[in-house]
């Protein structure tokens, strides 16, 4: 519990015991008043200002103007305790809110700890602390032990085993070495690291990490919106309401004081305090928890529309497959079989493309790159460079066709890339891919939660597709695309969505940046996607497990079930409670459980948000 907290709760425990002693005591006429009139200024003086302040500043109509004029209107016609317990127990319900929203706080802060204080900077032969601001791209760096890697870098020298809990949500250790990559926000378990930095810190993982859970409160879910016009116009429509119940009927039957009385009940029964707090509080949880396995939304809108998903849709590699590509076989044609890989390798030499790593992998020879000019990446096509004063053509089939290349049919298993030189055709090499571990489930899960349809995207042959989509049990496939094909083939199936519908986009390359875009809801693969991936979409995996996306619509559809049961709880409890008010049958005391005890069981509602599904 915070100082604040400690305060407010000391200050309720103040007021409870002086309301307590000015009830039991037999005391009459002023000296009665003020007895009150203590416990209630130490409940409640804060309130009241807060109520001042917003009534010079033109904001009339909210809850701290609701529950002063309501006590304040409750000593006017002689019912101090009851004005007292209002406030009394309205500061409860504000002490439960802050603390379910702390709660709420603390879950997304466990993801904000990841932020690196300094870097050990080698410099000079020296280690200097700095901070992580004055690394730059090329600057070596030292991780001890226990120390938070603070940017995105490749391991120069050492070998250590990497927690990666607070980015991925996943307990078993990441072993690195030389020449593998790190990213920024992960603990150092056992060796000492030196890694080469190769991104600005504000470009790096742990920085982009922190700015979409930061800015996640930016975009509301369609519920809040609601609750948010609902109160802009609920509160006005109530305090009219409540001074036509208090000065209308007297005219007609007399009893002033009566229904003066019914009209604050009223009032006080009118907060919707239990609406406008639970249900962003709701969706806050829901963004908290996911962010602590490591699914990252980017707002409250996004959490509640992935409740509605219908069709889920996914790029191959990378997404549903490693990624991680090897070569199976070479079949030369028209030279030797090492200078078939040595012109790949050579034309490949500046792609960060899976397969051009797997071609160059396979080469395992430098790569001198002054033999190597004009070279160009095709997107969906390939690679074209002049080596040794040659134009390679290094792709797929259609490059080949495009160039006026015939290309040898291969039976192989596999992604084929073709070579062909100056026009004449070299061979190709088969490439493999492997499924992820969990992408079979991913796809049962998926089915079992009631999505329709999973529809497989990609720019592969037809015959890879299929074999891969045959593994995973994926409904639909659709092969050898380009990138405007993928976004084609996306409106076609928007079309596809009913109702509430939503399709789902799961990519995690350059090329799927407009595919994420265009979907209802795109979905990156944040630890081995590109940026602009992660940038398109609105939810980011920071593991690159299919299996999450079933979890995250998990997440979703129990925040939403949540929310709504706060909205109905809250409408049903307050209706009922308002006519029993205005008839004269509802007391004070009714009106406090309709308002303050309603909105402390909503945010006790709304703090399941933050605990995870089974």
């Amino acid at each position: 519990m915070e100082k604040e907290q400690k305060i407010r709760l000391g200050r309720i425990l103040l007021s409870a015991a002086l309301l307590l002693a000015a009830w039991l005591l037999p005391t009459a006429g002023w000296v009665r008043l003020v007895s009150f009139l203590v416990p209630y200024a130490v409940a409640g003086y804060d309130v009241v200002w807060e109520a001042a302040e917003k009534i010079f500043h033109g904001e009339l109509f909210e809850e701290d103007f609701l529950m002063a004029l309501a006590t304040i209107g409750a000593f006017a016609i002689g019912e101090y305790p009851e004005a007292v317990f209002v406030m009394v127990f309205f500061q409860v319900g504000e002490l439960f809110e802050d603390m379910a929203v702390d709660k709420s706080r603390r879950s997304i802060e466990e993801l904000m700890d990841i932020r690196p204080d300094s870097a050990n900077l080698e410099r000079g032969g020296q280690l200097l602390q700095v901070s992580p601001q004055e690394v730059h791209p090329g600057d070596i760096f030292v991780v001890k032990p226990g120390e938070k890697v603070p940017l995105d870098g490749t391991v120069v020298s050492g070998a250590s085993s990497l927690n990666t809990m607070a980015l991925t949500g996943e307990s078993m250790p990441r072993d690195v070495a030389e020449g593998d990559a790190v990213i920024s926000g992960c603990v150092s378990l056992t060796g000492v690291l030196r890694v080469r930095a190769d991104k600005e810190f504000g470009e790096s993982t742990v920085s982009k990490i922190l700015k979409l859970v930061e800015d996640s409160a930016a975009s509301k879910a369609k519920s809040e919106s609601f609750i948010t016009k609902f109160a802009h116009w609920y509160t006005p429509a109530v305090v009219l309401a409540a001074v036509i119940l208090g000065l209308v009927p007297p005219l007609f039957v007399g009893n002033w004081a009566g229904w003066i009385n019914r009209a604050l009940i009223f009032l006080v029964i009118s907060c919707p305090c239990a609406l406008v707090i639970s249900v962003p509080l709701t969706f806050f949880g829901g963004i908290g928890g996911a962010s602590r396995r490591g699914i990252l939304v980017k707002g409250g809108s996004y959490l509640e529309a992935l409740s509605n998903a219908q069709i889920v849709v996914f790029d191959k590699t990378g997404t549903l497959t490693k990624g991680s590509f090897f070569v199976t076989t070479v079949h030369p044609m028209q030279c030797p079989e090492a200078e078939l890989l040595e012109l790949a390798a050579m034309a490949e030499a500046y792609s960060n493309h899976p397969i051009s790593l797997s071609i160059r992998e396979a080469y395992g020879k430098p790569i001198d790159e002054a033999r190597v000019s004009d070279l160009q990446e095709l997107a969906g096509h390939g690679v074209s460079a002049v080596i040794d004063g040659r134009r390679v053509l290094v792709g797929n089939e259609r490059l080949m066709q495009e160039s006026g290349v015939t290309v040898a049919k291969c039976t192989h298993d596999g992604t084929m890339i073709h070579v062909a030189a100056d026009g004449v055709y070299l061979g190709h090499i088969v490439i493999s891919d492997e499924p992820k571990e969990d992408a079979a489930d991913a796809i049962r899960l998926l089915r079992e939660q009631g999505v329709q349809k999973t529809v497989m995207l990609t720019g592969d042959r037809e015959s890879v597709a299929r074999s891969v989509a045959a593994k995973l049990g994926v409904d639909e496939v659709h092969a050898e695309l380009l990138p405007e094909d993928k976004v084609a083939a996306v409106e076609e199936l928007l079309k596809q969505t009913t109702g509430q519908g939503r399709l789902l986009f799961v990519g995690d390359g350059v090329n799927d940046a407009p595919v994420l875009s265009r979907a209802d809801i795109g979905v990156a693969m944040g630890a081995l996607g590109s940026d602009a991936a992660i940038e398109a979409a609105d939810v980011v995996l920071m593991d690159d497990k299919p299996s999450k996306i079933p979890l995250a619509i998990r997440i979703s559809r129990r925040t939403r079930r949540i929310a709504n049961q706060n909205i109905a709880f809250a409408l049903a409890v307050k209706l009922l409670v308002l006519v029993l008010g205005a008839c004269g049958v509802a007391t004070m005391w009714e009106a406090v459980f309709a308002d303050v005890g309603v909105a402390v069981l909503a945010i006790l509602n709304a703090s399941r948000a933050m605990r995870l599904p089974r």
